[in-house]
């Protein structure tokens, strides 16, 4: 199974192009429908792929974390994925997908993995609410294969913040109001547990916003700003300050979402924050290939309140001395 991710790095290429390749996999067969559902994780957060190794329970664990593993010396928790998104399933899960992002490692159990599929970010759609209820809104994206499955994208944010319990409210307790009137963020993200966030951390700081579930939508939301600026005499960063942006996202993801603001000269100016899991050293780069400001991991609310005060205070100043 090695040999199914060996040339990962060379697909950071996608990046900037609207495309993505995603590991399908399989959660076993569902006891109430008797179908094998596919399930699917962005590449990038792929590590590697390996037969289950021994498990050791620990005390006081999560319910759908089934213990630890050691792999080449460290310690990674693993999660039972069927468990955790109450997928009525009897199937053994043999197969764990080791992942990485937002700088924790994790192992996820599945039946099996199929194989990496390359497709475009547009042929990604937001799933039915009667989907994401029934799973717990754990699926973010859903995409429709030529033979006529249905491949669903897993909110693997969520499964960290309720596992490894980082997203409670003292991250937020020292975050303070920045004293700017009517500041105001746009930001975007298709996963319910990163804009929970994100909108604390901006109410704490007394600052609106605007928010979109993906990257057309805000972009749609964009030019609407920009023409109401246009036939008003008024200037975009007038109404903007900061635009906050995930990476991964249905129909278009960040990186087009930055090109296109970064080649429409109405949005000069206006700072574009890239917020995302995938927090390498690479996709950092990637980043600010297609023109993003500044970048910062998600979970990190302290930094994120950091960064927007600053990018705020700054664009405020610039107006005054314009």
């Amino acid at each position: 199974m090695s040999e199914l991710l060996k040339n990962i790095d060379a697909r950071t290429k996608l990046a900037g192009t609207n495309k993505l390749e995603i590991l399908m996999f399989s959660l076993g067969v569902d006891s109430r429908t008797g179908k094998r559902e596919t399930f699917g994780i962005n590449v990038f957060k792929v590590r590697e792929v390996m037969r289950t190794p021994p498990v050791t329970a620990a005390p006081e664990m999560p319910a759908a974390v089934e213990g630890m593993v050691s792999l080449r010396g460290a310690l990674v928790p693993v999660v039972d994925l069927a468990r955790f998104a109450q997928f009525p399933s009897e199937t053994s899960r043999e197969v764990m997908i080791v992942t990485e992002y937002n700088g924790h490692t994790q192992g996820f159990l599945v039946e099996s993995v199929d194989t990496i599929l390359r497709l475009d970010w547009s042929q990604m759609r937001v799933p039915p609410a009667m989907l994401t209820a029934n799973l717990g809104g754990l699926v973010t994206a859903v995409t429709e294969l030529a033979d006529g499955r249905l491949v669903m994208m897993l909110d693997v944010e969520k499964i960290l913040a309720e596992t490894a319990d980082i997203d409670n409210e003292m991250v937020f307790k020292d975050i303070q109001p920045i004293g700017v009137e009517n500041a105001t963020v746009f930001f975007c993200d298709d996963s319910p547990v990163a804009r929970s966030q994100i909108t604390r951390t901006l109410d704490a700081m007394g600052v609106r916003y605007v928010s979109a579930i993906n990257g057309a939508q805000m972009w749609a939301e964009l030019k609407k700003v920009a023409s109401y600026a246009e036939s008003s005499g008024r200037k975009v960063g007038d109404l903007i300050n900061v635009i906050l942006t995930d990476v991964e996202m249905p129909e278009m993801d960040g990186y087009i979402l930055t090109k296109n603001i970064k080649a429409d000269p109405r949005f000069i100016g206006i700072p574009v924050v890239m917020h995302s899991s995938l927090s390498s050293g690479s996709n950092q780069q990637l980043g600010r290939s297609v023109g993003v400001d500044e970048y910062v991991s998600k979970f990190e609310a302290q930094r994120l309140a950091e960064t927007i005060g600053r990018l705020i205070h700054r664009s405020v100043t610039n107006r005054a001395a314009a």
